[in-house]
């Protein structure tokens, strides 16, 4: 035998007890077997010194090798992250099943129904009911009425409401601010105080049935009233025309044969006409007698019209019914004259 080959051979013999030791201090056997402690054993208990490998050599054991996967990953992971997400899908859970069991009590509560576009046909073509009372009609296009729309419930509008023509309404109750550039009303009716910001223009009549103050002027083309009280002074910067109508007249004695009268004029102010005929005495010539009787004896102010007027010696007596205009003495036959009067209560 080669000496050089015979000195490897005892190398290798020396490094493979020396490898022996090593694992048998590691409670292993040379060639990776386990020892009889730790070999597996069959039914009947005997230990298979092979240790199970099947003839092949066997892979040393990891110490991590046997521990499963939910016990790495609980290693991995921090205990109070795990309660956060805990939490969370709790919070979430909640929320989506509040949410899910309100909608179904606001279907429980009222249901609504689509129409197709069959049933929108014979909607136009048939008088039909559609629906219960608590469900709700849902049109998702335009809608054209041609004909009248009947309400029978309260209508509600979310939106803007536009109006092409005229609306008409039996009555209007506005709770809230009401804008609107042009209203018509037939009767329109304020509970309450009425504030008009701009100007208040009537084409028709006023009618104010209870006081009424105004702290500033009233300008009116003309004003109308059974009764006029002024605390204080009244300027009149145009004319005073009196109004009304014409009173009663009857001719007296003293016009003579033939003679007339004749009144134009009202209860407040007039002219008397006189045409005295033939042989006129002294005495009175008209009797003159209001519409309208005052309350108390009114005043009574007569002014003679021409030169034969004033040649008499008039008078008058009064009564709250009416006025008598008489001479002391006779006027000329075949003259005319006559007398404006002004009667104030």
């Amino acid at each position: 035998m080669d000496p050089s080959q015979a000195q490897s051979d005892k190398s290798n013999d020396v490094d493979s007890l020396a490898k022996g030791g090593e694992e048998a201090a590691k409670g292993q056997l040379p060639g990776g077997a386990k020892p009889e402690s730790e070999a597996p054993k069959s039914e009947d208990g005997v230990t298979d010194a092979t240790g199970g490998g099947g003839g092949g050599q066997a892979t040393p054991a990891s110490p991590f090798q046997h521990r499963s996967f939910i016990k790495r990953l609980w290693d991995k992971l921090n205990i109070y992250l795990l309660l956060f997400v805990l939490v969370l899908v709790i919070a979430i859970g909640s929320v989506v099943s509040l949410t899910i069991k309100g909608k179904k009590d606001a279907l429980k509560i009222i249901a609504s129904q689509n129409l197709t576009q069959d049933e929108l046909k014979q909607l136009a073509n048939t008088d039909v009911s559609v629906g219960e009372p608590r469900q709700i009609l849902t049109v998702q296009a335009n809608a054209v009425f041609a004909g009248s729309a009947l309400i029978r419930g309260a209508l509600e509008v979310a939106g803007t409401l536009k109006l092409g023509g005229d609306l008409s309404l039996a009555d209007l109750t506005v709770n809230g601010t009401a804008k609107m550039s042009d209203a018509s009303a037939n009767n329109f009716t304020v509970a309450n105080n009425l504030n008009i910001q701009g100007t208040l223009t009537l084409n028709g009549g006023i009618s104010v049935g209870g006081q009424s103050n105004f702290n500033g002027g009233i300008v009116a083309s003309s004003v109308t009233t059974g009764a006029l009280q002024l605390n204080g002074d009244l300027r009149l910067t145009h004319h005073i025309v009196a109004g009304g109508t014409i009173p009663g007249i009857s001719k007296g004695t003293a016009v003579g044969g033939g003679g007339t009268v004749s009144l134009s004029g009202s209860d407040t102010a007039g002219s008397i006409a006189i045409n005295t005929g033939t042989s006129p005495p002294a005495g009175c010539f008209a009797t003159i007698t209001f519409s309208v009787p005052y309350s108390t004896t009114p005043h009574v102010v007569v002014t003679p019209i021409g030169t034969a007027a004033a040649g008499l010696s008039y008078y008058i007596t009064r009564t709250t019914s009416g006025f008598i205009v008489c001479s002391t003495n006779s006027a000329p036959a075949g003259e005319s004259f006559g007398y404006d009067y002004v009667v104030m209560d």
